[in-house]
């Protein structure tokens, strides 16, 4: 497939020109490679590790969420010159969908989430510069409280944390993927008894048991695996193109 159609599809399809005022990655095609895509590796983070290893996997094209350049001038020294080296001297194409990834409701991180935990009544929640990015909704049958997070461990690999101040069993949820702890202040205002979002802040804590709301945190890293890999099993199906996903967990 043209590399030049691939880029072309995947900025109508992830919609990046509405996200350009709200986010301050440089969405879409960051280095340009190959004309030629034949295999595209999807990864959460843009590293010269990932990097290597899409290369090692025969990638023509490296889909990643936390891309290389993020809304300011920045030098091509040090470690930014070896990152955008190695993709120059692999013919390596590197496209980022920061925010776009977030909302998606086909694709994205946090309706990906809601669809994979069986939550109803589905609706935008959560913005960031005026964009909703998330997502809330309601389960048919009240979840408890510890079968919630030991389902979201199951699918995430990774242990959920859990500030449990709200309703146990738990009717609604709503998700904010990543870096977005202070979004359980808008979920309580909201009504919801729980909020689900990656990584926690000390300066959220008390606010879970105030507000009267259940806190579940499953990692920036993992619940930012989601959009990567649905994304990824839509170009197989749509252009039948070879994927790869590279898992490097952070750990946070």
């Amino acid at each position: 497939m043209k590399r030049e159609e691939l880029v072309a599809w995947l900025d109508e399809y992830l919609d990046v020109g509405s996200f350009a005022a709200a986010d301050a990655s440089l969405n879409g095609l960051q280095v340009e490679g190959a004309s030629e895509v034949a295999k595209v590796a999807v990864a959460v983070d843009a590293s010269l590790n990932t990097f290597q290893q899409a290369a090692a996997h025969g990638a023509d094209l490296l889909i990643v969420h936390h891309g290389l350049f993020w809304g300011r001038p920045e030098p091509v020294t040090g470690m930014h010159r070896a990152r955008v080296k190695f993709l120059l001297d692999h013919d390596l194409s590197l496209y980022a969908s920061h925010l776009p990834l977030d909302a998606h409701r086909e694709v994205g991180n946090n309706w990906g989430l809601a669809r994979a935990l069986g939550m109803t009544d589905l609706s935008p929640f959560g913005t960031h510069r005026g964009v909703a990015i998330g997502v809330k909704g309601s389960f048919e049958t009240p979840r408890p409280l510890r079968e919630l997070a030991e389902e979201l461990e199951a699918k995430l690999g990774e242990q959920v944390l859990v500030h449990a101040g709200g309703p146990d069993p738990v009717t609604s949820l709503g998700i904010v993927s990543g870096g977005a702890a202070w979004d359980l202040v808008t979920a309580a205002e909201e009504g919801l008894d729980a909020f689900l979002t990656g990584e926690p802040r000390h300066e959220v804590f008390y606010h879970a048991f105030e507000r009267g709301i259940n806190g579940l945190f499953g990692g920036h890293y993992m619940t930012e695996t989601v959009g990567v890999n649905l994304l990824a099993r839509e170009l197989e199906e749509r252009f039948g193109l070879t994927t790869e996903f590279i898992l490097m967990p952070t750990g946070l």
